[in-house]
């Protein structure tokens, strides 16, 4: 299941160039991940680790297309592909809201881990979250 984000490109984020530094676009896959975790489980990124489970990335890929520049309004759309296991892999694509152009796409892969960042069984643990999670899982 798709989920969509919204920003707005800062000043900050740009380069010399005037457009958006490349390293920006993971923050908005966080952005799109954080807020898709939100609103499919009801559950913050600072709720799962008050429960000691942590998120890391273990893998990234940015495919960039089009420039972003300041002042662009983002459309982050946002969906987990994967569930496997200790891992997990969501896919994002960014479009400029004023043409629909794709301007980037890629992926992040996470494990489930505990506060020793030892790999741990999610499904076991948290078997209701998981479940909330298997029903959100696209089919790519």
């Amino acid at each position: 299941m798709e989920h969509i984000t919204s920003i707005r490109v800062r000043y900050k984020e740009t380069d010399q160039m005037g457009v958006v530094y490349h390293g920006n676009y993971f923050t908005w896959f966080d952005i799109g991940r954080t807020d898709f975790l939100r609103n499919t489980m009801d559950i913050s990124n600072k709720a799962l680790e008050e429960k000691g489970v942590l998120l890391p990335v273990i893998e990234g890929h940015c495919k960039y297309i089009k420039p972003a520049k300041y002042d662009d309004e983002i459309i982050i759309k946002t969906e987990l592909v994967k569930l496997k296991g200790v891992r997990l892999e969501f896919q994002y694509k960014l479009f400029r809201k004023e043409d629909n152009i794709l301007i980037a796409e890629g992926y992040t892969t996470h494990a489930f881990v505990d506060k020793e960042l030892t790999p741990f069984n999610f499904k076991k643990n948290y078997k209701e979250m998981w479940e909330i999670l298997q029903k959100q899982v696209s089919a790519v």
